[in-house]
């Protein structure tokens, strides 16, 4: 097999983030090693649907796609596959419902799908606005924008993949009350930097 050839930049980036590591942090998996633990995983269905042939040529092909860097797959597929992670997905859809039970749910679900390698996007158009009355406490909600800081808050003490930041979309209908200071959130607030913001005049729903 030829060596491969990659810039010193790149090479820096795959040692940082892709390469597997034991549990002293050395590094124990070639640039070879990666690509075909990649290619591996990637073409193993063909054992279920085709043959162990088909596999293998399958596999070939793959890494050769990788090699020559006509085609890298995204950065949860070259932490997680062949490994006990089994992720591979870059971006999940979570859904944040109008209680207290429903947005911690999904503060935990990010947090999973994070530590996984998975970057997060959230509506939060379900969430009644700042200072509106809730019945059940009797008090007043604190809006969107504070539960949002929950999320950036979670996100700021994990990393996906044990690699990198974890990343955050959140969505907001146009005409929601607090549309004006979630549009302006991330002026000088450094708790977002781990969010993009979309406000949405279509009216859709994540």
């Amino acid at each position: 097999m030829e060596p491969l050839h990659f810039t010193e930049n790149a090479r820096t980036v795959l040692a940082a983030r892709y390469l597997r590591r034991n549990r002293s942090g050395d590094i124990v998996e070639s640039f070879e090693e990666l690509f075909q633990r990649v290619a591996a995983a990637v073409s193993e269905p063909e054992l279920h649907y085709a043959s162990a042939a088909a596999a293998r040529r399958r596999c070939e092909e793959f890494f050769q796609m990788m090699a020559r860097k006509f085609f890298l797959p995204n950065s949860p597929t070259l932490m997680n596959a062949g490994t006990s992670m089994h992720q591979l997905s870059a971006c999940f859809v979570l859904p944040v419902g109008d209680s207290i039970a429903d947005i911690f749910d999904a503060v935990k679900h990010m947090a999973m799908v994070q530590q996984s390698g998975g970057g997060t996007g959230f509506s939060f158009s379900q969430l009644r606005p700042q200072g509106e009355y809730i019945s059940t406490t009797g008090g007043r909600s604190s809006g969107p924008i504070s539960f949002m800081q929950i999320f950036a808050c979670a996100t700021d003490h994990i990393k996906q993949g044990g690699k990198r930041r974890g990343a955050n979309m959140a969505v907001l209908q146009a005409d929601h009350p607090d549309i004006i200071a979630f549009i302006r959130a991330k002026r000088g607030n450094a708790a977002f930097e781990n969010f993009n913001l979309y406000a949405d005049k279509n009216g859709h729903r994540l």
